[in-house]
């Protein structure tokens, strides 16, 4: 099963139960058990249902049970819609039973302190020796819409998709979401296969989940809400799979505002945080994220409703000038990549288009579809036709059920002619407008998504194109392995970190440690002037802020002065700091600064950070992660995403910068990761970048050894 801890099998007992015990069962209007029993009568649950109540004989005609030790042996699955106080005794008493799994509501474990913690760990302890998987506890419980099985004390509007329709798995790690997610599709006309929430996931988790609806062939998109992956690895490998088997994964993930690290013992580890480090990893595996519950509704619905995912290059029908220019500022802000189209490189269009419309895109056919709505067909066939579009959007004007009705079928028959390997999608300019029903339903029966607004087509449309540009392709070398590793631990001061990792191909500039000052000047002859010198422990990580750098040194008597200087400045910038000596080194060409470095995290291994450096690296974080997976091509084009990229590229007059030299270093500190998993952190800054063709310098390292 390899990082699987539950066969299909195991979950299905879960999911699709032959038998259900509902302990706690109640007739009592808004209790749990009551809303739970009500769900799988109403519905006409097909299977066992063993109601427990030691008060009661009978609820809705089914006969009660009196306590766990009265039911059958071997029930797939038993719902706890009791106390927390009852909950450990229940769960061991039904483990006895042979029941395969538990669904417990009840708050109060983990999330209320150490009790609560020793309790729910009990359970994982329980779940584990019986093999029984465990849902909660503090969840909402799940439905299976197409077993129609809802083990949830929600109000359920079991909408079961016709036979044939695509759908989505929701797993959550919030009930709550879930639910409002479920609502929230429903009146799209889409359909959820099962939706599972985790809550405290004291034995199972979502990526448990994300296996089971990879599998399951009436999911075609998995859409989730996370607050902490707790099986990164685990989850890796279900997302893996995901994207063998076709089915996109939408996240919704909170965290973007979370503080770095503070135990980070250099720049990269505090910068480079969990959540950005979790978006790097899973990036790789083709999940795609969402901003908001909305947006993750609308790419839900792209992916369900279209025959194919967005690619790059998007075009745009619209119908008004003005808006044409919103639609350029908002695909800018949002980074949506505009097709350039124009007269001579759109032959097709031109020849379609009459001739006061110029090609464009967006093209603006201003109101000519209201005396000629064939215009719609054959613009929107022409641009679903050129190889050169990854999706194209129809910004329509609405207006009223007129309108509607002289717009909408023109442009439903695009897709009753055919299908295309991309998608069309409808966004309404006027939201409000008053459209009837059927005319939504008429784009939703060719498979046209339909938008009351423009922007929120574009931001769903961006997200799912980003998946499109990314070259998931593994392209990393074989791992660099460090030489004498085994002889450090701990924080590893400048001199020694650049001496492991210089024999790997680091660029560094060349230099001496010295422990005299006799031995600092003769190392300054040796290496040639200028030099800098600059003072080394483990225990001073920010050499400038104690005066630990001392710049330009002509001659070897300044080396003399330089170094007995430099003891008296750390001295008075603590006194409890002893140096093991310092390191003198070539002074070098000016540049660009920028920070490379690395962590790897115990549970999502190594990332590599790079970006740009110098005293406000850690105020703007205009850096970038990396998977030591990627090619020098790939980190390339990552490194041109960065918000000062013009000054790599050459920015007024200035040189091009040798972005590939630095793409090179990137890649190998990736190497040297992978390679060397004692190393928790690498800091190289400043690296400095010369013009294209002179490379780069790591002027300062630190390194991180368990």
């Amino acid at each position: 099963m390899g990082d699987r801890r539950f066969t299909n099998e195991q979950i299905d007992r879960l999911l699709r139960p032959k038998s259900v015990a509902v302990i706690g069962a109640s007739d009592r209007h808004g209790a749990l058990g009551a809303t739970l029993l009500n769900n799988l009568v109403q519905y006409e649950f097909d299977g066992d249902i063993y109601p427990v109540n030691p008060k009661r004989d009978e609820l809705q005609g089914l006969k009660v049970y009196h306590s766990v030790e009265d039911l059958p042996e071997g029930i797939d699955c038993a719902v706890l819609a009791i106390p927390r106080l009852f909950v450990i005794d229940t769960v061991r008493g039904l483990a006895a039973k042979g029941c395969g799994a538990v669904v417990i509501y009840s708050a109060g474990f983990s999330e209320a302190g150490e009790e609560g913690m020793k309790d729910q760990l009990e359970l994982g302890r329980i779940a584990a020796e019986h093999g029984v998987v465990i849902e909660g506890p503090n969840c909402l419980g799940c439905t299976n819409y197409i077993a129609r099985v809802p083990l949830t004390f929600v109000e359920t509007n079991m909408q079961t998709p016709p036979k044939g329709t695509r759908a989505v798995g929701i797993a959550s790690q919030s009930g709550a979401l879930a639910a409002v997610l479920a609502t929230a599709l429903h009146p799209r006309g889409l359909y959820v296969s099962s939706s599972i929430s985790t809550g405290n996931e004291a034995a199972s988790g979502v990526e448990d989940y994300v296996e089971w609806l990879v599998d399951d062939e009436d999911t075609h998109v998995i859409a989730m809400y996370v607050e902490s992956l707790r099986r990164p690895k685990a989850f890796i490998a279900a997302a893996r799979r995901a994207r063998a088997a076709g089915k996109p994964i939408v996240m919704l993930h909170p965290g973007k505002s979370n503080k770095a690290q503070e135990s980070a013992a250099t720049h990269t580890g505090a910068m480079a945080g969990d959540y950005q480090l979790m978006k790097a990893k899973l990036g790789r595996e083709g999940v795609i994220f969402a901003d908001t519950l909305e947006e993750l509704a609308d790419i839900t619905e792209i992916a369900l409703r279209c025959k194919a995912l967005p690619g790059a290059h998007m075009v745009v029908l619209g119908e008004s000038g003005a808006l044409r220019g919103l639609a350029f500022d908002i695909a800018e802000d949002i980074g949506l990549d505009l097709l350039h189209m124009d007269d001579d490189n759109s032959p097709e269009l031109r020849a379609i288009l009459p001739d006061f419309v110029p090609v464009s895109n967006p093209t603006d056919i201003t109101a000519l579809g209201l005396s000629e709505p064939e215009i719609y067909t054959k613009v929107l066939t022409a641009l679903l036709e050129d190889e050169r579009v990854g999706s194209v959007v129809a910004s329509i004007i609405q207006s009223d059920p007129i309108t509607s009705k002289i717009k909408f079928p023109a442009i439903i028959k695009v897709l009753e002619s055919g299908t295309f390997p991309k998608p069309l999608v409808f966004a309404g300019v006027d939201e409000g407008a008053r459209v009837p029903k059927e005319y939504i339903e008429g784009l939703h029966e060719v498979g046209i998504p339909w938008f009351p607004s423009t922007e929120r087509a574009y931001r769903a449309i961006a997200r799912l194109a980003d998946l499109a540009k990314r070259d998931l392709t593994d392209r990393s070398g074989a791992p660099l392995v460090i030489d004498g590793l085994d002889t450090v631990a701990g924080v590893v001061p400048e001199y020694k970190a650049k001496a492991l990792l210089k024999p790997l191909g680091i660029a560094f500039p060349e230099s001496q440690f010295a422990a005299t000052a006799d031995e600092a000047a003769a190392a300054a002859e040796a290496i040639g002037f200028p030099v800098v010198m600059k003072a080394q422990a483990a225990a001073l990580g920010h050499k400038s802020d104690a005066g630990g750098v001392i710049l330009n040194l002509k001659t070897a008597d300044d080396v003399r002065a330089a170094f007995g200087t430099m003891y008296a400045n750390v001295a008075n910038y603590d006194a409890s700091i002893q140096l093991d000596g310092v390191l003198i080194e070539k002074m070098g060409k000016m540049g660009t600064e920028m920070i490379v470095g690395a962590k790897s995290d115990p549970e999502w291994g190594p990332v590599v950070l790079a970006g740009f450096g110098g005293v406000t690296a850690e105020i703007l974080k205009d850096v970038k992660l990396f998977t030591p997976d990627l090619g020098v091509e790939q980190v390339k084009a990552g490194l041109l995403e960065l918000k000062q990229a013009p000054i790599l590229k050459g920015w007024r007059g200035a040189p091009a910068l040798d972005v590939d030299a630095l793409a090179e270093l990137i890649v190998q500190i990736g190497r040297v990761m992978t390679g060397n998993p004692r190393i928790r952190e690498i800091d190289l800054n400043p690296v400095i970048i010369h013009p294209k063709g002179e490379g780069v310098a790591a002027l300062d390292a630190l390194m991180l050894v368990e």
